[in-house]
């Protein structure tokens, strides 16, 4: 898609590097002249704002770690003093803590928005896996890292969250035991975690550049679904696109700011402001607000998986619990072949496009019945709104492209845009028809 390079170096020194490190001609290539769609709306933003985001990050976790002492008995004070005592401490704590939720927020969006326009579908299908390893690396980073504070959530958040590994059968206790360093969390769990969280976001920055190497091979999806077909369906990445970014960039930090200055600790809970203590159990254990889903998740399996009319029990609530967990990220990993439809985008599948949202409010349910006791009326809600997660999974997308009607497409990006500006275009979209494309 992006043909051949355009940069061409006007200095000798220029021409000098060109000829034996091309970093230039690689930048400009990728980040300057690289063609992008012409029809690409404000989610397609959320790219550029996630790589903003992870670079920010980085800079405030390594300036943070200068301050940090990994150290059960000196944790908890060294992230209040860094917040008291240190110039510009406090903003620097808020800005990496707050950025971990709007980094989240980006890649929810992010992810859905790769739902709805099919951003999965070949040949993109490396790209999406790409992306979902990266949000895997993510939450195991964002956990890591809520553990370090030491306070009464994050110690008992990392009794919880460990306590998955002793579900899996004959490794589970010795996995878990390498994990804490020890039988019970502690000192060395501590330091385990930060080195952790220190290494995880440069394997993510790694695996960001293949992610975005593999969309520069494969080209960029774009609202319509319609693959480019010609020079007139695309337009240069900068000043277009980056402009685009840019702003959505200035309006996504004018967010995040304002929570930075105004509401630090929103995000936050009231418990981790209490230093751990391995003798009091908070009343209610709870994860950052973006596990929640998965949470409500574990929880709804309460139940024992056997041989019906015998008491052998092949699966027990606890494992059944860290199976649909995990399994719920798992399924992610086959979406490109659970949708069986030819048709990318959601704007020409009508059915696709209601069970899509029916699905998001979903998710956001799942998310509110994670910060819910376990009793109740919200047991039946956790299993009904698990079971919905996964039926449109693993029952909706590959049924929908058997039997659902997609709506006639635009022969190309071009008449897609003039047809929404008025610009004569509709007469395209009328002899187009829903056949699927070359491409997907």
């Amino acid at each position: 898609m992006s043909g051949h390079s355009t940069y061409n170096p006007t200095t000798g020194f220029g021409k000098f590097m060109d000829s034996r490190l091309p970093i230039a001609r690689l930048i400009h290539d990728s980040f300057v002249s690289f063609p992008v769609p012409r029809n690409l709306n404000n989610f397609y933003t959320f790219g550029g704002i996630l790589m903003v985001m992870l670079v920010s990050q980085i800079v405030t976790g390594i300036v943070i770690a200068m301050h940090f002492t990994p150290e059960s008995t000196m944790a908890f004070d060294s992230v209040h003093l860094l917040r008291r005592d240190v110039s510009y401490g406090n903003t620097l704590q808020s800005w990496h803590a707050v950025g971990a939720s709007m980094f989240f927020v980006a890649v929810y969006i992010h992810i859905f928005r790769g739902l709805y326009y099919g951003s999965y579908k070949a040949p993109r299908e490396v790209l999406w896996i790409l992306g979902v390893v990266i949000y895997l690396l993510m939450m195991a980073t964002a956990f890591m890292g809520y553990v370090l504070p030491w306070g009464q959530m994050s110690y008992w958040g990392a009794q919880v969250i460990t306590n998955f590994f002793s579900a899996i059968p004959l490794v589970g206790d010795t996995v878990r035991e390498y994990l804490l360093g020890g039988y019970a969390v502690g000192n060395a769990t501590l330091n385990r975690f930060f080195s952790l969280h220190y290494l995880l976001p440069f394997m993510i920055a790694g695996i960001v550049i293949l992610h975005v190497w593999t969309l520069h091979v494969t080209g960029q999806t774009n609202p319509t679904g319609v693959e480019v077909k010609s020079k007139q369906d695309v337009i240069p990445f900068t000043p277009y696109a980056t402009v685009k970014d840019a702003f959505a960039m200035v309006v996504f930090m004018i967010v995040m700011c304002y929570f930075v200055f105004f509401m630090p600790d929103y995000l936050g809970h009231a418990d981790n402001y209490i230093m751990a203590n391995p003798l009091k159990t908070p009343a209610h254990i709870v994860p950052e607000w973006y596990f929640l889903p998965f949470y409500a998740v574990l929880r709804a399996v309460d139940f024992n998986i056997g041989i019906p009319f015998t008491e052998i029990v092949l699966i027990d609530s606890k494992l059944g619990g860290v199976l649909a967990m995990f399994g719920a990220i798992a399924v992610l990993f086959f979406v490109p072949w659970l949708d069986t439809s030819d048709v990318r985008s959601a704007n020409y599948r009508p059915m696709y496009k209601i069970f899509f949202w029916l699905f998001v409010a979903n998710a956001v349910f799942l998310g509110y019945l994670g910060s819910r006791p376990a009793e109740g009326i919200w047991i039946p809600l956790m299993k009904a709104s698990t079971f919905a997660y996964f039926f449109h999974f693993l029952v909706i997308m590959p049924l929908l492209g058997w039997f659902e009607k997609p709506l006639p497409r635009p022969a190309s990006i071009t008449d897609a845009v003039l047809a929404k500006a008025g610009n004569g275009g509709s007469s395209h979209i009328e002899g187009a028809t829903a056949e699927p494309q070359s491409k997907g």
